[in-house]
């Protein structure tokens, strides 16, 4: 029971509602402990929208890489750079460099498998092995690297 004689609300029933996992926003409870939420049909629309476009990026870098080695090759890697840090700070999210992050992984992955026929894309050549690794590298660093948005309340500070 609570100081105003009611029970508590969920199954916080013997555990005190004080601390900081009681919100700063009239008792919502700790960001662990809300449902999960799904993305909204514009958010869910930008997502795919950024895959697909990293899959776009991913061919095109791809051919361009071995066009011209090494010019191709950084001008495929920075496009891709652009792409994924891009995303990031359009969306707001860390996600929005996965998302485009995974187009680029799905096409390149495909595009390195060989056919039947014994075509393929890739050679087995530095500039080749320099795109793969160095995209997924790229992909990393901007998806670690990429600027979310920051609470500004007091709330948030340590030691307040």
């Amino acid at each position: 029971m609570s100081a105003n004689g009611k029970a508590p609300a969920g199954g916080a029933r013997g555990k005190a509602a004080t601390g900081a996992g009681a919100g700063a926003a009239g008792g919502g409870g700790s960001l662990l402990a809300q449902p999960l939420v799904g993305p909204s049909l514009g958010r869910s629309a930008a997502f795919l929208g950024l895959f697909v476009l990293g899959a776009v990026v991913g061919v095109a870098g791809g051919l361009v890489q071995a066009a011209w080695f090494p010019g191709g090759l950084l001008l495929a890697l920075g496009g891709a750079a652009g792409l994924f840090l891009g995303g990031a700070r359009a969306v707001g999210s860390r996600a929005g460099a996965v998302a485009p992050a995974a187009g680029w992984m799905v096409s390149v992955i495909l595009l390195t498998a060989s056919r039947p026929e014994g075509d393929f894309l890739f050679a087995a050549g530095v500039g080749s092995y320099l795109f793969l690794l160095g995209g997924m590298a790229v992909a990393v660093m901007c998806a670690t690297l990429a600027q979310t948005r920051q609470s500004d309340g007091s709330a948030v500070r340590l030691g307040k």
